[in-house]
């Protein structure tokens, strides 16, 4: 969910954008560096493969917009929603991949962020890679598991995700039925809804609107980003180099990437994304082998 705001910055970077215009927006990138000291590293392929990743950092919003869109508790720390977009190496095809967050994966060896103790590799849940050792670790076992080279990351939060629906004027979406989630306060009526950032922020954390949970939220996730990727190419953002410019400003702002990520891999994002189509981009999540795996000596699933 928190990824959908990484692409839609992605989204953002105009093809039509000279770099006199991008120049600078990358200095407000906070940045980390989840790259450092890898080895053994899957050999890599022709495109750029990217993971967006997410947390649920919730520091910078108040607390009267945290209780309308009930945003309350304490944030786990953990990237609930992964995926990885490949642009194809001419960058007229782009691919999202979604990773579901209970996947059972193998970490590497490393050192727990937190205690600081040295853990072997172990089971866990996908999402608790990055509780246990931060960005590093996360890219580390998303390349243990797929055998995908990493090559740039991308972190986002709420805060981002909310800024970025509400400055391009909302985003519409379409329901054949009625979704009601108690958890995140989601109640849409069948048709078509235009979602500011906070009922956006809402329709892709929703969980409890069926019994599928999680795989339904990743499918709402990816019709949330093509109605994302359509406002914005649409909406006359990306035909105006001033307000991309003030616009992706605004945004960046809650963004954290690799240093290798700039100005020219924006402009790369973009022009994939100035012909983001179902012809040319597909949506896919990594298909599920067994439902309800139990890992031997835990009680978790």
């Amino acid at each position: 969910m928190r990824t959908v705001t990484s692409l839609s910055v992605v989204v953002l970077a105009s093809a039509g954008i000279g770099h006199a215009v991008m120049s600078g927006l990358d200095d407000d990138i906070a940045r980390v560096d989840p790259f450092r000291d890898m080895k053994n590293r899957p050999e890599a392929g022709h495109g750029m493969n990217i993971l967006l990743v997410g947390t649920d950092g919730r520091e910078k919003i108040g607390k009267a917009e945290r209780e309308k869109y009930r945003l309350g508790g304490a944030p786990c720390n953990c990237t609930d929603t992964i995926m990885i977009v490949h642009l194809s190496a001419d960058r007229d095809r782009a691919s999202v991949v979604s990773l579901p967050r209970d996947s059972y994966a193998m970490t590497p060896p490393h050192t727990d962020r937190v205690s600081g103790e040295r853990h072997k590799g172990h089971p866990v849940k996908l999402n608790a890679a990055y509780a246990e050792g931060g960005p590093r670790l996360t890219v580390r076992t998303v390349e243990k598991m797929t055998q995908v080279k990493i090559d740039h990351y991308l972190e986002v939060d709420f805060t981002s995700f909310m800024k970025t629906v509400d400055v391009v004027g909302g985003v519409e979406i379409c329901t054949d039925k009625a979704l009601k989630d108690d958890h995140t306060g989601l109640d849409l009526r069948p048709g078509r809804h235009t979602l500011n950032g906070g009922q956006a922020l809402q329709y892709v954390r929703a969980r409890h609107v069926d019994g599928a949970s999680d795989l339904s939220r990743m499918k709402r996730q990816q019709h949330f980003m093509a109605a994302l990727v359509e406002r914005a190419t649409s909406s006359g953002i990306l035909l105006n180099p001033m307000r991309f410019r003030d616009v992706t400003r605004a945004v960046l702002g809650s963004v954290r990437a690799d240093e290798g990520f700039g100005t020219g891999e924006l402009l790369d994002l973009g022009r994939a994304m100035r012909n983001f189509s179902p012809a040319s981009s597909e949506f896919t999540t990594v298909p599920i082998g067994r439902m309800g795996y139990a890992v031997k000596g835990s009680a978790r699933r």
